[in-house]
């Protein structure tokens, strides 16, 4: 053994999910060629673990096995012990998930798998306790596993059939992740977004709201939601956007939201949205809003606007790098124990609040009781019962009561920082910083400029910390100033999207210009013509088992997807780049997959319906875009139009046009001045638009079967049990 694989070498990583492992017996580490060669060298088997840093069974399977010195022995004498953490390698952690849910049916973290020297696997898992568990379905013990497979990899016979075994995985793996169809293939048209809705609809739980009518888990499924929507713009039937906001209010009135704090956790453990895994992902709390802030423009229901607001201010608050870049994770533990930064009794209630209507009225709102609904008889609170029915109770008027509720909360909130706080997980990740400053960006519009100066600081971060301009490469993970990690697909094409919304909600070009050299990226990194798809990871990568591809939406969207959306929108400024034909020839290759399973590629789908539906934008030639213009965009829901604003002269757009790198203006831009001294605004499809108009409902009304696109609020009768934030 190697002096530096005889000892845990996790003390040298960043990642916090790696230094939780740094003082265990067990002599982890990392995943790289040291760790690897040895491997090879001294022909041992590799044990792989695989997690983040607020996994909740990921630290139940590390005090019971990877504390113990018994399982450290084994693990140190007849394996090669790797820890990844799946934030910083979501390439291994994709490869090998993939081969879990082949195997068993299902996956998550911990993940833990067995692989020969060569890195291919032959038995996987998730958690496993140190024994054999009989009352969980006769789950096997991590300690027998390990002592089993190093015996039968030290006999010949039974050897060769684990290596015959992990030649066969590996080959499923190769045919799942990285072949794809032959060419030919034509991707779907305009009647694919109906066929999602209709699939999303089947599945809905019409009594509780969500997607599945279990026992649960049951996670946000932001991309189902969206696709609701737009069914409804483009159809006109009710069920989709009725089913859509069903689902909005049980995740804003249950469990899954924190109703003191604001921000969205994982997921919850019921059918009833009660009781979440409580760590709080930056994923979710970018994702989860801007579905809330569709809902809005869609229905004009203010509460929808209020929940993506408090979500972003818990962002800023809680999840923001001092110079602008946005951490990972909340850890679901506060002191060892899940869930106690968040959850209440009545005596903690009336011990913050010193009025007791006011005490009595919060813990009636949001179910705060003597018997509770989590453990210990402690409360996650969820609305429980309706404005009116609490005004009632206590013989209040509705507004009495919300002046109550905000108050209560508000005292609440400070009465809870005095709590032992959930960790951090302070890595900065290029990709999910670039969900965030999307999210923000659209939440400019609606709610206010603040928010695009917080995406605006995040993007700069990034730029300044994970992008070398000159080479133009994106690097993954910020974290105390290391930097660590090629990027991969998922990062370009989210922080390209991010840069993108920033330029649509601010009117600036250097936004624009970021977008376009990441898309850049993603074609010369991750485009293979022959194949004629989008890979996970570059070119120039570490070769793996398996290149993968990143197809399907699982928790965060399809990178592809949103790749291929981002290459269409980002085309009608660049148009030489021939972006758009890379994002068909991808769609086109993919297309009979998307047909075939179209809500497992929710991304993909919507991709493709854009592209048969055709661009629009709605362009405005002023110096910036105009209070009135925002105003009218708040009240209606344009999906896949982009908001262009250019100089108001030709003149102006010099010096935009030599920041891009163009010789001349795109069509979308070209004689589109400001007229008669106002801004003005050309609603624009297919390389034409509308003659110039100083308003965006005539600009509108252009676009061919406009009704369809041109959606006022819709009237939907309201959740009694919602709160009315004004």
């Amino acid at each position: 053994m190697s002096d530096a694989t005889g000892r845990n070498r996790l003390d040298d990583e960043a990642s916090p999910y790696l230094q939780q492992h740094a003082d265990n017996p067990v002599n982890w580490q990392p995943w790289d060629e040291t760790a690897l060669e040895t491997a090879r060298e001294e022909d041992k088997p590799i044990f792989l673990s695989v997690g983040y840093s607020a996994c909740h069974w990921c630290h139940v399977m590390a005090d019971e096995s990877f504390e113990d010195e018994e399982v450290a022995q084994v693990l140190n004498e007849s394996f090669v012990p790797v820890k990844v953490d799946r934030e910083e390698r979501p390439d291994l952690d994709r490869i090998y998930q993939t081969i879990c849910q082949l195997v068993t049916g299902g996956g998550g973290w911990p993940l833990s798998v067995w692989l020969t020297p060569q890195g291919k696997p032959f038995y996987v898992g998730t958690y496993f306790p140190k024994h054999e568990r009989r009352d969980r379905g006769n789950v096997p013990g991590f300690l027998d596993l390990c002592r089993s497979f190093a015996e039968t990899w030290r006999d010949e016979e039974d050897r060769r059939e684990i290596e015959n075994r992990a030649q066969q995985w590996t080959s499923a793996l190769q045919d799942q992740l990285e072949s794809t169809p032959e060419a030919g293939g034509e991707s779907p048209g305009t009647e694919i977004l109906g066929e999602v809705a209709k699939g999303v609809l089947r599945g809905a739980d019409r009594e509780y709201g969500g997607f599945g009518s279990g026992g649960g888990p049951k996670f946000p499924q932001p991309g189902r939601i969206e696709a609701l929507l737009r069914s409804y713009v483009h159809s006109g039937e009710e069920e989709p956007v009725t089913v859509a906001m069903e689902t909005l209010d049980a995740m804003a009135n249950g469990g899954l939201y924190d109703h003191v704090g604001g921000g969205f956790h994982r997921y919850v453990t019921d059918r009833k949205w009660t009781v979440p895994h409580f760590e709080k992902m930056l994923y979710d709390n970018a994702e989860i809003p801007r579905v809330f802030l569709a809902a809005h423009r869609l229905t004009g229901r203010p509460d929808y606007a209020e929940v993506a607001r408090e979500t972003f201010d818990f962002v800023a608050r809680e999840l923001r790098h001092p110079d602008g870049g946005f951490y990972s994770t909340l850890d679901a533990q506060s002191g060892g124990e899940e869930g106690t930064f968040y959850v209440w009794t009545p005596e903690g209630v009336h011990d913050a609040l010193s009025d007791e209507t006011r005490a009595d009225v919060f813990c009636d709102y949001y179910g705060v009781s003597s018997g509770g609904n989590f453990e210990n008889g402690t409360t996650v609170l969820t609305v429980s019962a309706s404005v009116e029915q609490v005004a009632a109770e206590h013989d209040l008027s509705e507004a009495e009561v919300v002046e109550h509720l905000d108050a209560a909360r508000e005292t609440l909130f400070e009465a809870r920082e005095s709590r032992t706080r959930p960790p951090r997980d302070e890595k900065v990740l290029a990709g999910w910083n670039g969900l965030m400053i999307s999210s923000l960006a659209q939440g400019s519009l609606v709610l206010g400029d603040d928010y695009a100066e917080l995406a605006a600081d995040a993007l700069g971060f990034v730029r300044e910390h994970l992008w070398d301009g000159s080479a133009k490469r994106l690097s993954r993970r910020y974290k105390d100033g290391d930097v660590k990690g090629d990027g991969y697909l998922e990062d370009y094409a989210f922080l390209a999207r991010g840069a993108f919304d920033l330029y649509q909600a601010t009117g600036e070009v250097e936004h624009l210009a970021f977008a376009v050299d990441l898309s850049e990226g993603i074609v010369d990194s991750f485009y293979d013509e022959s194949a004629g798809t989008l890979y996970f990871t570059p070119d120039d990568g570490e070769a793996l088992v398996t290149r993968p591809q990143e197809l399907q939406d699982q928790s965060t969207p399809s990178s592809v997807g949103v790749a291929t959306s981002l290459l269409l929108d980002v085309d009608s400024f660049v148009p030489d780049a021939d972006f758009a034909a890379v994002a068909g020839a991808v769609l086109d290759r993919h297309g009979n997959r998307i047909r075939g399973r179209p809500l497992e590629h929710v991304s993909l789908a919507l991709a493709s319906e854009k592209r048969a539906r055709g661009g629009s934008e709605v362009v405005v030639a002023a110096d910036g875009l105009p209070e009135s213009f925002r105003e009218s965009l708040v009240s209606r829901y344009l999906p896949d139009s982009v908001l262009s604003v250019r100089p108001p002269t030709d003149e102006k757009l010099t010096s935009w046009l030599e920041t891009l790198g163009l010789d001349e203006a795109p069509p979308v831009w070209r004689g589109r001045e400001m007229r008669d001294g106002e801004p003005t605004v050309y609603a624009c499809e297919g390389r034409s638009c509308s003659p110039p108009a100083h308003s965006i409902d005539e600009a509108l009304r252009w676009f061919d079967g406009g009704d369809d696109v041109d959606v006022e609020p819709t009237e939907v009768e309201l959740d009694e049990t919602e709160l009315d934030f004004d």
